[in-house]
């Protein structure tokens, strides 16, 4: 006995290798059978601020990169809620962990058994899990995490990966939302940027979600757009 708890989510280590992905691709059809029905064109965050200024959440078939240049931005706390919202509104959330550095310990079992977490080292291992899993539709969210990857990492991703991904969820019914340290992907319609810095303190407050500032950098080619409160 570790002393650690069982928690009820789906995790698969990221490799590129054909057994890994054909592995994958039984896991997803085992644990997350849907089948496909037309969905609203966004996403809902469940973050009414967020959502009032993106036009009611994140949009389908499109990337959305949000980018968080302090590592006390708040993209763990907005995952958070993403993970709520996945609960409470019935549907899977595919997380695919850049570095292998989510701790789904503190959310518990209830929003657990909403989620995919696929756990990588290396950041084009963990875009060809994206690839792998736009192409499996059947997530109305999947969330690549690369907050914690490298720059110079994150600098060897070429341009037309992103270009393909783009073309792989416009066919999608699902958001795909992209988290890194800067921003990087010239394809994205919805740009963000988390312009918070919590302090140790703050962490032990009551709804922290409510505080986060999110700024529009792009909206399908419109001009900034900075929420209230932001």
């Amino acid at each position: 006995m570790t002393g650690k708890r069982e928690c009820d989510y789906s995790s698969v280590n990221c490799s590129p290798s054909a057994d890994v992905i054909v592995d994958l691709r039984k896991l997803l059809a085992e644990r997350f059978p849907q089948p496909f029905l037309p969905s609203p064109s966004r996403l809902a965050t469940g973050l009414p601020l967020i959502d009032e200024a993106i036009g009611g959440g994140l949009p389908k078939s499109s990337i959305t990169e949000l980018s968080s240049p302090g590592l006390s931005a708040g993209s763990a706390l907005l995952l958070c809620a993403l993970l709520e919202q996945a609960r409470s509104g019935g549907y899977f959330l595919a997380l695919i962990d850049g570095r292998d550095s989510f701790d789904p310990q503190p959310l518990g079992n209830q929003r657990l058994r909403h989620l995919l977490w696929v756990r990588c080292t290396q950041a084009l291992d963990a875009v060809k899990s994206a690839d792998l899993l736009l192409r499996d539709g059947n997530f109305s969210l999947v969330v690549l995490d690369l907050v914690m990857n490298d720059f110079e990492e994150l600098r060897k991703i070429p341009q037309t990966s992103w270009y393909r991904l783009q073309r792989l969820v416009e066919v999608a019914p699902t958001a795909f939302l992209v988290l890194t340290r800067v921003s990087m992907i010239s394809s994205a319609q919805l740009k963000l940027s988390l312009d918070n810095a919590w302090r140790l303190t703050d962490l032990g407050q009551n709804a922290l979600t409510t505080r986060l500032k999110i700024r529009v950098r792009r909206l399908q080619g419109s001009r900034n757009v900075v929420p209230r409160g932001a």
